[in-house]
């Protein structure tokens, strides 16, 4: 093997024993020439590479995952030349094709002109620290992802739903195109779960909410559970033809799903009603009242016998105002 780091003195010996026998890897690299003056044994068991096979830079750029060596390459030749201690993580590939997250922390040394003559450093084995890190950030994203999930249907919560009401709020007034929303409620749902028990009102809920999801292919479109039997469907710049039919096709769809539902004073089927209301949002409407409106215009479905929907055109200022 090349010259290693240490000084030719009577520590030599020992200080060589104590650098090889820790689980980091020492390595040299003579700057003018890009080679490697040293690199310790515990490469070999680490990523399969023998000590022999570490001869230039190159070497150790090749053996960088392509996803992440230009960024690493760069980084490090950059501070490098601007004669800058720093550290790298990257994934490091070994002989049989895998690969081993490193962290190579590097020390520039300079001549006394203070020119950089070399980078001497170690690599440390972090696989099992990007191990926990990564579990760590995808229970955070499942977390996150259960926040603004339903527990029982899978769909949207509330909590999502108030989000991207306010978001697509904002969009309609900035633009001044109409913002629909069907505000859904599952008839006599009550009588369906005293009469067939709540698991199986769990399981109408869900099937419903996926019913409903299939309704609304659009990307923006929002469907979300509004809380018990209740539903909602945010629908984007969609005027009041357009989310009528959207509504009349959710109406359909519940139907198409033959949910038995013998209690129903509407059918021997599962069915819903629904409140349609369309509205372009001036500076004082607020969406709590455009909800509110909307809710009224369910109810009004249900007054006139369910198994309908119930359109309002909303505006003008009072967006707790929907005209039929």
């Amino acid at each position: 093997m090349l010259d290693p780091i240490l000084p030719a003195d009577a520590d030599h010996a020992v200080y060589k024993t104590l650098l090889e026998s820790t689980k980091a890897i020492p390595w040299k690299i003579d700057w003018k020439s890009m080679t490697f003056a040293y690199i310790g044994p515990q490469i070999e068991p680490l990523l399969g590479w023998t000590q022999q096979s570490w001869i230039s830079a190159n070497d150790w750029a090749e053996r960088i995952h392509e996803e992440d060596r230009e960024r690493v390459v760069n980084f490090c030749i950059a501070q490098s030349q601007c004669g800058i201690d720093h550290e790298a993580d990257y994934r490091a590939l070994t002989k049989n094709g895998d690969y081993v997250w490193i962290r190579d922390v590097v020390h520039v040394m300079r001549d006394a002109n203070g020119e950089t003559e070399a980078l001497v450093g170690f690599m440390f084995d972090i696989s099992e620290r990007k191990k926990t890190e990564e579990q760590l950030l995808a229970l955070q994203r499942q977390l996150e992802e259960y926040s603004y999930k339903d527990g029982l249907t899978g769909i949207n919560n509330r909590r999502m739903f108030d989000s991207i009401l306010d978001i697509e709020w904002g969009n309609a007034q900035r633009t001044r195109r109409p913002l629909s929303l069907i505000l859904l409620d599952i008839d006599y749902f009550k009588q369906f779960n005293d009469h067939y028990g709540h698991i199986r009102g769990d399981d109408c809920l869900k099937r419903i909410g996926q019913t409903l999801q299939s309704a609304a292919a659009r990307p923006r479109d929002c469907v979300a559970r509004f809380g018990g039997e209740e539903f909602v469907l945010v629908l984007p710049e969609t005027d009041g033809e357009s989310a009528q039919k959207i509504a009349e096709r959710c109406r359909k769809l519940v139907r198409k799903e033959q949910i038995a539902h013998e209690q129903s004073n509407v059918a021997q089927l599962v069915t819903v009603s629904l409140g349609v209301g369309t509205i372009i949002p001036e500076a004082h409407d607020t969406p709590l009242a455009f909800i509110e409106a909307v809710d009224r215009l369910l109810y009004q479905a249900k007054q006139q016998g369910r198994d309908r929907l119930q359109y309002g055109h909303c505006g003008g200022g009072e967006a707790d105002a929907c005209q039929a």
